[in-house]
């Protein structure tokens, strides 16, 4: 991904989130997030539970991929895959 292309993709800083409130906000982003879109999230620690959580409860749905690993920036793109409903959306 160029410097271009990242830069045109939405992102969430999460350091500047309160700690509770950081998935909520990741989450009501990917029920948002309409095919072929993407956002990016930024933290101070790898996110590898938030992967496995949106793994867990939208599977095949989205894709991650990590553009910066630390150590003290974390940037994962992640991107909405599938065209079917995710389960998030009303009448599921």
């Amino acid at each position: 991904m160029t410097t271009e292309e990242l830069a045109a993709i939405p992102a969430i800083d999460v350091r500047t989130i309160p700690h509770h409130e950081r998935h909520v906000r990741i989450f009501s982003m990917l029920e948002a997030l309409e095919p072929g879109h993407a956002f990016a999230v930024v933290s101070d620690h790898e996110p590898r539970p938030l992967q496995y959580q949106i793994e867990a409860r939208f599977p095949d749905v989205f894709g991650w991929t990590y553009v910066e690993q630390g150590p003290e920036v974390w940037r994962a793109v992640i991107s909405r895959e599938s065209a079917s409903c995710c389960g998030c959306c009303s009448g599921s």
